[in-house]
């Protein structure tokens, strides 16, 4: 696919990932899942320490940083939402409690897919796990007419 000079790589991917989430309903599932999957996995960061989970964030943000520091800005409140969270949560509980609810959201999503009629865009890059929580941010940003 060739790139317009005009058009910006979260532009294309965001677009691309969309191809496989056009059924309202697989939407909202993402919207739904893709922020538990993205808790739980902190999560079990988390369990094994929390500055481990705290390293993850950053690199994260540091890739979103390179697509979009508006949407970057975004993952850095929910991120740190969610670290809030975990530093909530009694720390016996942690794991099992993002283990259960990874493989739940997990599930949820191929659910969806299977409604979609098509498979999950991370099949054929791996790129897009870090793009499904960017899709879902997006998704915000437009109805608040926010620019990405």
């Amino acid at each position: 696919m060739a790139m317009d000079v005009a058009t910006r790589e979260i532009d294309v991917l965001l677009n691309t990932y969309a191809e496989s989430h056009r059924n309202p309903t697989n939407e909202l599932i993402h919207v739904i899942c893709i922020p538990a999957i993205i808790f739980a996995a902190l999560g079990m960061f988390w369990s094994l320490h929390p500055f481990i989970a705290a390293l993850v964030v950053v690199a994260a943000l540091i890739y979103y940083c390179t697509l979009s520091w508006r949407l970057a800005s975004g993952m850095l409140l929910m991120l740190a939402l969610m670290l809030l969270v975990l530093e909530v949560i009694p720390s016996h509980s942690v794991f099992y409690l993002s283990l259960t609810v990874f493989v739940l959201a997990w599930i949820g999503q191929f659910v969806g897919h299977h409604i979609e009629g098509k498979k999950p865009s991370f099949f054929d890059d791996l790129r897009f796990l870090m793009i499904g929580p960017l899709f879902v941010l997006q998704i915000f940003y437009r109805r608040l007419h926010l620019a990405y």
